[in-house]
């Protein structure tokens, strides 16, 4: 297969986007071939905000049913390949929206909200973020976990503490994963991850997505696609070719009081960090170059069948797992 019809007839599956939500970007997802994505629709936000994000998302999804379905199982991921979709997963990138409640953990389950993020870069109920000394999973926050196990949520650990995710690790009965982490080995970070840390995850069942935001890069935003797929290889060579997808963290059509928001504690207290200018790598700067990364990945020397698993492959088998299907 020459690499357009690999990614043409490959299931490719981003494990994080948290670009402006509109139909510029639901065709761009289209022209990149994505057959499903893990979609961010609470950030900050209490149950009440998440709730209202939950409802235009929704609303927008079935205004444009031409592109785009919603998804609940994996059995949806490939009803979208098969129409020429993408499939649209909830994910949340903090759980303040279950505030105090287990009960909400089911009721946001029932609504499409397939993976969550315990903590977004610093502590709430669950645990401690990235950004602050780490006080590990609190008792809520075990209970928490357990409930997301009953009813299929991926615990997702991107922007969590290394204690707290540590914990959550040993804790949780199902795999959980970085949806969208970098290696620390090729740039120290707050928000990368440890050659350790890498390695005791997938050594306990877990999944690393693979992101490209440039902060994070060891080229910042000078980095390329090849820099990009060396972060892959890099990360791949620790956790193996299973346990390894994307999770891109595309930020595509937000302006700057977005991560604004996005880089103080609870979106308008301190500020936690800086991200300077923004450039995603060259060959990969839209959704729609998607299968420019497919491209890369042959051209460095994966095999066909190595490259369809780090594409989506291996997102559909672990969220299989965790969604009890």
């Amino acid at each position: 297969m020459s690499p357009a019809e690999l990614h043409a007839d490959s299931i490719v599956i981003d494990g994080l986007i948290i670009a402006k939500w509109n139909r510029e970007l639901f065709e761009d997802m289209r022209k990149g071939g994505l057959t499903a994505a893990n979609c961010t629709v609470s950030v900050w936000e209490g149950f009440q905000a998440t709730i209202n994000n939950i409802v235009a998302s929704q609303t927008l999804i079935r205004e444009n049913s031409d592109l785009v379905i919603p998804v609940k199982t994996t059995a949806d991921i490939r009803r979208a390949k098969e129409q020429g979709k993408t499939g649209i997963i909830f994910g949340f990138q903090n759980a303040h929206a279950f505030e105090d409640q287990l009960g909400y953990v089911e009721i946001f389950k029932q609504l499409g909200v397939g993976v969550v993020q315990m903590c977004y870069n610093t502590q709430n109920l669950v645990g401690t973020g990235c950004y602050e000394r780490d006080g590990g999973l609190s008792g809520f926050g075990r209970e928490i976990v357990g409930e997301m196990n009953r009813v299929g949520i991926m615990c997702d650990l991107s922007h969590v503490g290394s204690k707290t995710s540590e914990e959550v690790i040993l804790e949780s009965k199902k795999p959980v994963c970085y949806s969208h982490c970098l290696p620390s080995g090729l740039k120290e970070h707050p928000r990368n991850k440890s050659d350790e840390e890498l390695k005791f995850i997938a050594d306990h069942g877990g999944f690393v997505g693979v992101t490209m935001f440039a902060p994070f890069l060891a080229k910042g935003i000078d980095s390329t696609i090849d820099d990009y797929a060396e972060a892959i290889e890099y990360t791949m060579n620790i956790v193996g070719e299973d346990a390894i997808g994307i999770g891109t963290d595309f930020t595509q059509g937000h302006g700057q009081d977005f991560f604004e928001m996005l880089t103080h504690d609870k979106g308008y207290a301190r500020r936690l960090t800086s991200f300077g200018k923004i450039i995603n790598p060259l060959g990969i700067r839209t959704v729609g170059e998607f299968p420019n990364l497919t491209e890369t990945l042959l051209k460095r020397g994966h095999s066909e069948h190595v490259v369809r698993k780090i594409m989506g492959q291996n997102w559909v088998n672990v969220l299989k797992d965790v969604w009890g299907e």
